[in-house]
């Protein structure tokens, strides 16, 4: 009898890894990948010395060569390598567990080139962590799909390439370290172009009346005036005028003068109408619409209910959760169908299963929607979560529940009140209202919705029994004025539904899309709105005159397309790539970011406000410039608020700076100004000093602009400080100010001091003590910390507290072991707890992680 094999199990996740490794058996060894154990060189210190000299190394793909990729393990994964080589020793066969996407099919493809397992090797696929579904995929392993391989690893190289021709573009004409990507820069182009309408936008005002009629005290809005139908916001265009002249478009006056001639009105029911209503649930959750209902009903971005979703999926609560699917399988259906009977009763169930119709164009792989693990679905309140988990799984619960569920029915009423003005005019009011008579799945769940006209729909008031001909009295008639609204900038909710409508990018990717927007300063918060910066609009303006096509968003869907039928085996990666990048009857990639010397860097980053205003941006932030006048433009004033009144006002406001006197040794004259970093003192001499840039020197932290004296900014602009020289070693030891607060400082040695003033008092001796102290770990190591600015709370996720901090580069939060910077849009005082919590789950999140190898490609790319 022989013995039992030994199998080594790799998943992505220590978290998937611990709970899959509870319903394995003794014979199976669960250990994680730690996401991807290979990628293309991120940095030049990256590249193998081999490869350093060769013209594609920057790229990390030989363009030239089939475009062959040079992967690496990266130095925080080779550890990870090794262990799994260990675990390799005592098995007899390896089943790589990935994720069941091109992404995972992707990391199992390269787990295997890494490891090089000398025993047989099975690709494990499921889609949610239960113990009948994970023996269900170790009893049906199958191979690695290398169209799948070959679709991932060509959007992985055309991303590269992408990016690293680009972004060079416009750290040359735009601004050091930013970015480009392939949606990235279209979502980017997406928000620029929503402020450019409201930019454009002109309001327009128009009125109406509203009533209040008894018996049954029902409100109604007037809707027509001598037969024409009144003006409402959709009649006027963007310009502010009227669409059609055929409307009535009543202004203040106007509608005060009707509401006195209708004072004693006679009022008749002229019309009712009653129809059918029903409304069908809507569909099983799939990765956007998950992100976007969390936003609208929580307030969530899309990585933080990623972040929420992968810790539900890893824990064996829910279905994988990246998935384009609104498909159930039977079991799910019947489970859904069972508990929702047993909950509302048989008859909020219909006789037949619903099955829904997968809407997004190509949909990836043969997953599920977005539900609760298992074949029997746990109620939340029994499942043991709290905090975001049981928010999060109760929405999926509850939608799967709903998507199984019979139609709301009832009624829908509306009723046209007629009467004729004391001036003769006929006048008409409508009220509409609606009966639920079986509220079907609404027991379960109803969806919020972002168009405040179709969220009007579930709040249409309840109408009395009226019959045409009944006689109405007016108790209240109110004349009211609107403005037009220009058009609604992007939330995170609606620009991932927007790229998902426009078919460009993948749903795995809109998290980390929304995260690069803000991180790169593309866009800032204002309450739920991304407000897109100046250096959004520069960027755009370059890609757009000089680099169409790459934005261009049906091509950007197109590549989407062609993604897809390489990855059902209908063309080859290899190909496309020297299509897209060498180019097939137009300029490709490598073509258009060759010659640079048409694009005006200055022209790209300029910006008509006003006759003789130009908005620019610049190395340090956007300015306003008018002949010789130049001023900063606060970096929190949405774009199309800087109307020609605001430049001028900006323009025209004082500068700010205190003149503290003159230098007695140099008559320079010595200014404060508050700078974009924060205040600052400096001279100011009658011209370029012969050495280079004026002295310069920021105030401590114990000083303010209004109160700092001459005599403190010369000791400022005096630092460094030479305290003297060291016996021991020969070398002058100075007291400094730096980026990370006070210190001293013996050649490459430094020390922190504890307080500010101290850099003004500290003797050698002193020094000499601290610098003979063993080096701390951190740049502020041997100082007080600083009392944080506010407490927080414990971490959702950690438990660790979480308190925010002054830093250098501004405020931010930390729960000890991660930091994160706050935002624009985010402030101290404001910051909550859920918010402070998702910047810091943003940042552990980790990185595309990756023995240097040219990587060997599936055969299917060798054509």
């Amino acid at each position: 009898m022989s013995a039992t094999p030994r199998r080594l199990v790799i998943v992505e996740s220590p978290a998937k890894a611990k709970t899959i490794a509870g319903y394995l058996g003794r014979d199976y060894v669960v250990e994680s990948s730690i996401g991807h154990v290979r990628d293309l060189p991120r940095r030049a210190t990256e590249i193998p010395a081999a490869y350093k000299d060769k013209p594609w190394a920057r790229l990390g793909v030989d363009v030239e060569h089939d475009f062959e990729p040079l992967y690496i393990v990266t130095p925080d994964k080779k550890s990870q390598v090794t262990k799994l080589r260990s675990a390799l020793k005592d098995v007899d066969e390896v089943f790589l567990a990935t994720d069941e996407d091109r992404e995972g099919e992707a990391i199992a493809w390269h787990l295997r080139e890494v490891l090089k397992p000398r025993v047989p090797v099975r690709r494990m696929v499921f889609h949610e962590i239960t113990r009948d579904a994970i023996r269900r995929a170790v009893e049906e392993p199958r191979d690695i799909d290398e169209r799948l391989v070959d679709a991932q690893e060509t959007r992985r190289i055309l991303d590269r390439l992408y990016g690293y021709e680009v972004s060079p573009v416009l750290w040359k004409k735009v601004m050091p370290k930013l970015s480009a990507g392939r949606v990235q820069s279209v979502a980017t182009r997406l928000l620029v172009e929503r402020e450019r309408a409201r930019m454009a936008f002109r309001a327009a005002e128009y009125w109406d009346l509203e009533g209040t009629f008894v018996p049954g005290g029902f409100a109604a809005t007037l809707v027509a005036l001598d037969g024409r139908r009144v003006a409402t916001g959709r009649d006027f265009g963007a310009d502010g005028r009227l669409r059609s002249e055929q409307v009535a478009h009543l202004d203040g006056p106007t509608a005060r003068g009707l509401v006195a001639r209708l004072a004693d009105a006679g009022w008749t029911v002229r019309r009712v109408e009653e129809k059918p209503y029903r409304r069908s649930p809507y569909a099983p959750f799939r990765t956007t619409t998950l992100q976007q209902e969390a936003s609208r009903k929580f307030g969530w971005g899309a990585s933080r209910t990623m972040r929420v979703a992968q810790g539900l999926y890893e824990n064996g609560f829910i279905t994988y959760m990246r998935t384009d699917s609104t498909a159930l399988s039977d079991t799910a259906v019947a489970a859904a169908r069972a508990q929702a009977s047993q909950l509302y009763g048989a008859e909020s169930v219909p006789d037949a299963p619903r099955r829904y119709q997968n809407k997004v164009k190509n949909a990836q792989e043969a997953h599920e929607a977005i539900r609760p693990a298992g074949e029997e679905f746990r109620v939340p309140g029994e499942a043991g979560l709290s905090g975001d988990e049981f928010r999060l799984y109760e929405l999926i619960w509850r939608r799967t529940l709903a998507s199984q569920m019979a139609d709301a029915l009832g009624r829908s009423v509306s009723v046209r009140i007629g009467a004729t003005s004391g001036a003769g005019e006929d006048v008409e009011f409508a009220a509409s209202g609606k009966v639920i008579t079986f509220p079907g799945f609404l027991q379960a769940y109803v969806e919020s919705v972002d168009d405040p006209d179709v969220a009007a729909d579930d709040r249409e008031q309840r109408l009395p029994p009226v019959a045409e001909g009944d006689r109405l009295r007016a108790e209240r008639l109110e004349a009211r004025g609107h403005t037009t609204k220009p058009p609604a900038r992007y939330t995170e909710a609606t620009l991932v539904k927007e790229l998902e409508e426009r078919e460009i990018g993948r749903p795995s990717t809109y998290a980390s899309i929304m995260s690069t927007i803000l991180d790169r300063g593309y866009a800032f918060n204002k309450g739920s709105a991304l407000v897109p910066s100046w250096l959004a609009f520069a960027v755009v303006q370059l890609l757009e005159r000089h680099f169409g096509r790459l934005v261009d968003y049906r091509f950007t869907a197109t590549m989407e397309d062609d993604l897809d039928e390489i990855a059902r085996g209908e063309q080859t990666g290899v190909p496309w790539l020297r299509r897209f990048y060498f180019g097939n009857g137009s300029a490709g990639l490598h073509r258009l970011v060759s010659d640079l010397g048409e694009i005006d860097a200055r022209e790209v980053n300029s910006f008509p406000v006003a006759e003789g205003i130009v908005l620019r941006v610049g190395r340090y932030g956007p300015y306003l410039e008018r002949g010789e006048e130049r001023v900063n433009v606060p970096d929190d004033l949405p774009p199309d608020e800087l109307t020609p009144d605001k430049a001028g006002e900006l323009l025209a406001a004082p500068s700010g700076d205190r003149v503290l006197g003159t230098d007695p040794e140099t008559g320079h004259e010595i200014v404060a100004r508050q700078g974009r970093y924060g205040p600052y003192v400096t001279e100011v001499p009658p011209a370029e000093p012969a050495g280079g840039k004026p002295r310069t020197a920021s105030l401590l932290r114990s000083m303010a602009l209004d109160t700092v004296t001459l005599a403190d900014a010369l000791r400022l602009l005096a630092l460094p400080r030479v305290l003297g020289v060291d016996p021991a070693f020969g070398e002058e030891v100075t007291a400094q100010n730096g980026r990370y607060g006070p210190y001293v400082k013996r050649g490459s040695e430094s020390r922190s001091l504890e307080h500010e003033e101290q850099v003004f008092t500290v003797t050698l001796d002193e020094a000499l003590a601290l610098l003979a102290q063993p080096r701390g770990r951190g740049p502020r190591a041997g100082a007080a910390a600083a009392p944080p600015l506010r407490e927080l709370g414990p971490d959702p996720a950690t438990g660790r507290p979480m308190v925010v901090k002054d830093g250098r580069f501004g405020p931010y939060v930390t729960d000890g072991e991660t930091n994160a910077s706050l935002r624009k849009g985010d402030d101290v005082a404001g910051l909550t707890l859920e918010r402070a919590a998702e910047l810091l789950a943003e940042r552990r999140a980790p990185g595309p992680a990756t023995r240097a190898a040219r990587g060997r490609r599936p055969a299917s790319r060798r054509s």
